[in-house]
């Protein structure tokens, strides 16, 4: 009998989600260098150099294995990579995840990331047998805080002071969607 995947290859309407690789090393390495991109991800510096990128393609090179991954968000109509989403923190014990994304601003306000979260959040909780997903958005960024809401997370509140980045410490709204919220 094969082993469940965790982190299949996901389609929508306008988009597939296929876990990173290494021929997106480029577009990784451009997408977590663009500023507006790494607005509110206080968690990391923007990439400075193609070797972080290469870095991060290692780190998620084998997503069953390792329990975390992302997905590169291609469109299916002109192939274009457009951003990246994802599952890590797996607490396998009691069956939570925080999710992870990130979109080019050209593609910002059409609705791509609602249907990749959607396909996304999907297979967590099918594939991945979660009970509990959570995120965390920086306090300035509504427009992901929206996003959450529109797909029935609850803000739990404010994780206060949750990333140190260059000298500053950032709040964060706490979200989460419990299966059963689940739509």
């Amino acid at each position: 009998m094969s082993q469940p995947v965790l982190f299949p290859e996901l389609e929508t309407e306008r988009l597939s989600l296929r876990n990173v690789r290494e021929e997106d090393t480029d577009f990784l390495y451009k997408h977590f260098s663009d500023e507006k991109v790494c607005e509110y991800l206080y968690d990391e510096e923007n990439f400075t150099s193609r070797e972080e990128a290469i870095e991060l393609v290692n780190f998620y090179s084998n997503p069953e294995i390792a329990g975390y991954n992302r997905w590169v968000l291609v469109k299916k109509d002109n192939g274009e990579r457009i951003g990246t989403c994802g599952f890590h923190l797996w607490d396998k014990t009691n069956h939570i995840a925080e999710i992870g994304y990130d979109l080019s601003p050209e593609f910002w306000g059409r609705g791509y990331m609602k249907e990749a979260l959607t396909v996304a959040i999907g297979s967590g909780f099918d594939n991945m047998k979660l009970n509990r997903i959570h995120a965390y958005v920086a306090v300035e960024n509504s427009r992901s805080s929206q996003l959450l809401k529109a797909l029935n997370f609850k803000n739990e509140g404010i994780y206060r002071d949750k990333h140190l980045y260059k000298g500053k410490y950032y709040d964060h709204y706490s979200f989460s969607l419990l299966k059963r919220e689940w739509i």
